[in-house]
């Protein structure tokens, strides 16, 4: 079976084209694409570049997922996990990170700072009903919100 085609432009030609670390990881690495260090100061968000600009394959999404390693050192994470890149966006690729630990983190030019993962999607016919009845009984019902347990 052939795997969809992910298309990349590079903007600056320092930038590092996203890649699997490993044969069964899931998301591609995403680096940072800076001029000179940038410091993330606890409480920080920074909306940073990766050089990359993208066309996914048709009826996917991106999936901008943080890195377990940033967040488990330093508290850093993506803003908006998952953040997510429509098919038809073709701008830069930048990750919003967030400093949620309480030291200053710096990250340098190259830095890997997110994942990237495909993913399909599906687009759904969106239908409007009268009545609540008509959406269908289920064992949980309106119940959210911790309702089924910890």
């Amino acid at each position: 079976m052939a795997r969809p085609t992910l298309r990349l432009h590079r903007l600056r030609p320092d930038a590092k084209l996203p890649r699997y670390a490993t044969a069964g990881a899931a998301g591609l690495d995403l680096h940072a694409a800076l001029d000179a260090p940038l410091t993330l100061k606890p409480g920080a968000r920074a909306a940073v570049p990766t050089g990359l600009a993208l066309a996914l394959p048709p009826g996917h999404e991106g999936q901008v997922r943080p890195r377990s390693g940033l967040a488990r050192r330093h508290g850093v994470t993506v803003a908006n996990a998952p953040g997510t890149i429509d098919e038809d966006y073709r701008g830069e690729l930048q990750v919003l990170l967030i400093n949620l630990g309480e030291s200053e983190v710096v990250l340098a030019p190259g830095d890997r700072i997110a994942q990237l993962v495909v993913a399909p999607v599906v687009q759904v016919e969106v239908e409007e009903v009268a009545d609540a009845g008509a959406l269908g009984d289920t064992e949980r019902g309106a119940g959210g919100f911790g309702s089924t347990g910890m």
